[in-house]
């Protein structure tokens, strides 16, 4: 296979996952139904190949799960796996964020209120709605690069996977984007302030406060 016959492979594949994501994201895929790869691959316009691939992808990121007997199936949403996905989130977070604002600097600040700025702006529009989780990441993401801990953020970059279908639970419902707006501003003022205190306080609040949203909400999906 060429180089370029093979970047051609790994760009559908890539497409073909990022399109079954959002399908299982927005709900167009509800949790627990079959992902039949044929459906899928004439849904697609793309060959089983490119399918099955996409699908062991997604299982890595916690979307999907392979059966025996039944093949692949869409996740079924978990207060257990939200329990354990946030504290995770909550204990590496808060300690990326105090090394990280030991070096932080005007750019990375400047960096992460642009991205803040988009997220606001894509919350107004509900067309953006795959954009969410996207934005949210890079903004935490960017206040946490000065802590020059990459393993530890590819760590956290993978726990955000899969927390995605859960943060886009919780922002949209009544009262979770405004709650979100708030404490996101905050958090950047804190770090302005350099106050890493009141600055990894809140982002732990803020971690386990969703969490326990998402929880409630899991409950009532699920009974």
């Amino acid at each position: 296979m060429s180089q370029e016959t093979s970047n051609v492979h790994v760009t559908r594949t890539q497409v073909v996952v990022e399109a079954i994501r959002e399908k299982i994201l927005s709900g167009d895929i509800a949790a627990g139904k079959p992902l039949r790869q044929s459906a899928l691959a004439q849904s697609l316009n793309v060959s089983r190949i490119p399918i099955r691939e996409a699908l062991v992808q997604l299982e890595a990121e916690g979307l999907v799960k392979f059966e025996a007997h039944k093949g692949a199936t869409v996740t079924v949403l978990s207060a257990e796996q939200v329990t354990e996905l946030f504290e995770l989130r909550a204990l590496i977070e808060t300690d990326l964020l105090q090394k990280a604002m030991l070096n932080m600097t005007d750019a990375i600040l400047d960096k992460a209120q642009a991205y803040l700025d988009e997220l606001e702006t894509a919350f107004k529009n509900q067309d953006s709605i795959s954009s969410w989780s996207v934005l949210n990441t890079k903004f935490h993401s960017c206040l946490y690069e000065a802590a020059n801990r990459p393993h530890t953020l590819e760590v956290v970059h993978g726990l955000n996977t899969n927390c995605d279908r859960y943060i886009r639970l919780q922002l949209l419902t009544e009262g979770g984007i405004p709650k979100a707006e708030q404490e996101h501003k905050q958090l950047l003022e804190y770090c302005r302030k350099k106050d890493i205190a009141k600055a990894t306080m809140l982002l732990k609040t803020h971690i386990l406060h969703a969490a326990e949203t998402i929880r409630k909400l899991v409950a009532k999906q699920v009974g």
